[in-house]
């Protein structure tokens, strides 16, 4: 943030729920969650936005984009498929998924994680190159019973994402970046996303791989995700 606050206003949002943002008992789809994300940037008067999201803030990123076209000058999606578009399907049986279904499961990821969320989190920090301190502040992130729910909400909102962006097939000309590491089980898919992307109607998508990357992006390689932020936030502020 330091570095990229040199040359833009740099906004780091907490999703609803997690970290400092207050947990509600629903709401935690990706189309809702951009709302959140946009009644964010006009209540502190922001315009022609850049957006970065990675995982699910990804896919909150892609829903912005296509909610809030006008007000999005770009959006960069880092290291997850796209709920409904190409791509998701082919991910639903990797083993590297597991997780995923069980934290849908209603109320029984809250039931065995309360209590033991620096086990259960620090297991997936595990794969990304996090300092002893970065890895207690992710695991606060959860640390209420409510932040439990909301994550896990989040995950169980994967089918009304996938509703959500099947439905968007008109043309959409927001530019999109979409990455991954090049060592990350979805790299291999970053090519079809691409095409299902452009078959349901937007018009510039850009990819790439970011080296000896895994999934934590941000974490593995910080500079180089700093300089697709700065190449792109900056192509695209006209």
């Amino acid at each position: 943030m330091p570095r990229l606050a040199k040359q833009f206003t740099v906004i780091a949002v907490d999703l609803r729920g997690v970290g400092g943002s207050t947990a509600t008992p629903i709401g935690y789809d990706a189309a809702n969650m951009a709302e959140d994300v946009h009644q964010l940037a006009t209540a502190l008067k922001l315009e022609h936005i850049y957006v970065v999201g990675h995982d699910i803030s990804g896919q909150v990123a892609y829903a912005f984009a296509r909610r809030y076209p006008d007000t999005t000058r770009g959006a960069m999606i880092l290291d997850t498929p796209v709920p409904g578009v190409e791509g998701w399907n082919e991910i639903q049986g990797d083993p590297n998924m597991w997780h995923v279904r069980f934290m849908q499961v209603p109320g029984l990821a809250e039931k065995l994680v309360i209590g033991r969320q620096a086990d259960y989190f620090g297991y997936f920090f595990h794969f990304g190159k996090f300092t002893p301190s970065e890895v207690g502040h992710f695991v606060n992130a959860y640390a209420s019973e409510r932040q439990l729910h909301a994550v896990f909400e989040m995950y169980r909102a994967l089918p009304a994402n996938a509703q959500f962006n099947a439905a968007q097939r008109g043309q959409n000309d927001v530019p999109l970046y979409v990455a991954a590491g090049d060592g990350s089980p979805f790299a291999k898919l970053i090519p079809k996303i691409a095409e299902g992307l452009r078959t349901n109607g937007c018009t510039h998508v850009e990819t790439g791989l970011i080296q000896n990357a895994v999934h934590y992006v941000v974490e593995d390689q910080p500079d180089e995700v700093a300089d697709l932020i700065e190449r792109y936030a900056s192509l695209h502020s006209q």
